[in-house]
C-alpha cells in the first residue's frame, strides 16, 4: 500500500501541449514595428506634397502646379508611351556613366588608400580636377565627344570619381593601426590583411561615398540632358519649356528627386546586407 501511494506521489502532471491555434504575437509585432517605421520615414515626403498641394492653391502663385495636376500630365505621358522611352534614355546613361566613374574611383581610392606612392601620383590631380565644376567642362566636352550619347555618359563618368575617391581613401587611411598591427603579428599576409581588416573596417565610409557618388550622377545627368537632346528626361524639360508646360516640367523634376531616392534606398538595402556586424549608435 505505501509502494502504491509513493508511486502515485512520483506522477507528475505531464504539459498540456501548446495551442497550435494561438496567433503568434513576434511576427505580428515584427509587421507592426516595420510599418510604424515605414510611416515614420515617409511623413516628411507627405508633408512636403500636403504642404505644395496647398500652396498651389494659394501663396505659391498660379503658376506653380498642384500635385494633381503634375500627376494627370505624368498620366498623360503614360498613356501615349512618350514617358517610358524619354525615362530608358536617361536611365542607360546614368547606369552606364555610374558604372564606370564609380569603377574608376574605388579604384583611384584604394590604390591611394593602400600605396603612398599611388597617393603621391594620383591625388594631386584628383583634386585640382574636383574643383573644375561640371558646367565648365560642358563645352570641352562637346567639342570632344560631340553632341551625342558620349558627351553626356562622360560628363556623367567623371561626376562620381571625386566622391568615391576622397571617401574609400578616407575609409582605408582611418582604419585603426592596432587592428593592422594585431593582424600582421597574427601572421596575415598583405591580401589577407587586405580582404579580412582594411575592407570590413573601410565599408561604412565607402558606402557614404557611394551614396554621394548616385545623386551627383543624377545631378550630371540634368547637366548633360540640357543639352542639345533628342531623347530623355532633360528634352521632356526643354520642350515643356518652350510651350510654357510647367506642369510637365514639374514632372521631370518629381521623376528626378524618384529616381535618386530609388537609388539611395538600394545603397541602404546593400548597408544592412554588408554592415549587419555593426553596432554604432543609431539615434534615440
Amino acid at each position: 500500500m505505501t509502494l502504491q501511494l509513493d508511486r502515485a506521489e512520483n506522477v507528475r502532471p505531464t504539459a498540456e501541449p501548446p495551442d497550435s491555434s494561438a496567433p503568434p504575437t513576434a511576427p505580428r509585432r515584427h509587421t507592426a514595428r516595420r510599418w510604424v517605421k515605414l510611416l515614420r520615414q515617409s511623413s516628411g515626403l507627405v508633408l512636403i506634397l500636403v504642404l505644395w498641394q496647398l500652396g498651389a492653391r494659394g501663396w505659391l502663385g498660379a503658376t506653380t502646379p498642384a500635385p494633381s495636376e503634375v500627376l494627370e500630365a505624368g498620366w498623360d505621358l503614360i498613356r501615349t508611351g512618350e514617358l517610358w522611352q524619354h525615362l530608358l534614355a536617361s536611365t542607360r546613361r546614368v547606369v552606364i556613366g555610374l558604372s564606370i566613374g564609380i569603377a574608376i574611383g574605388l579604384v583611384l581610392g584604394a590604390a591611394a588608400g593602400l600605396l603612398r606612392v599611388a597617393e603621391d601620383l594620383v591625388n594631386a590631380p584628383i583634386q585640382v580636377l574636383r574643383m573644375m565644376p561640371a558646367l565648365a567642362l560642358v563645352p570641352v566636352f562637346i567639342i570632344w565627344f560631340g553632341i551625342g550619347d558620349s558627351f553626356k555618359i562622360a560628363l556623367i563618368i567623371v561626376a562620381p570619381i571625386f566622391p568615391i575617391y576622397l571617401n574609400v581613401l578616407a575609409g582605408i587611411r582611418g582604419v585603426d593601426r592596432k587592428l593592422v598591427e594585431a593582424a600582421q603579428s597574427l601572421g596575415l599576409g598583405r591580401v589577407e590583411l587586405v580582404r579580412r581588416i582594411v575592407l570590413p573596417a573601410a565599408l561604412p565610409q565607402i558606402f557614404v561615398g557611394l551614396r554621394q557618388a548616385l545623386g551627383i550622377g543624377w545631378l550630371a545627368l540634368v547637366v548633360a540632358e540640357m543639352q542639345t537632346t533628342p531623347v530623355g528626361l532633360g528634352f521632356l524639360m526643354n520642350d515643356a519649356k518652350e510651350f510654357l508646360r510647367t506642369d510637365q516640367i514639374f514632372l521631370v523634376l518629381v521623376i528626378y528627386a524618384i529616381l535618386g531616392l530609388l537609388t539611395d534606398v538600394f545603397v541602404r538595402v546593400l548597408e544592412h546586407r554588408f554592415l549587419s556586424w555593426r553596432t554604432g549608435f543609431e539615434g534615440q
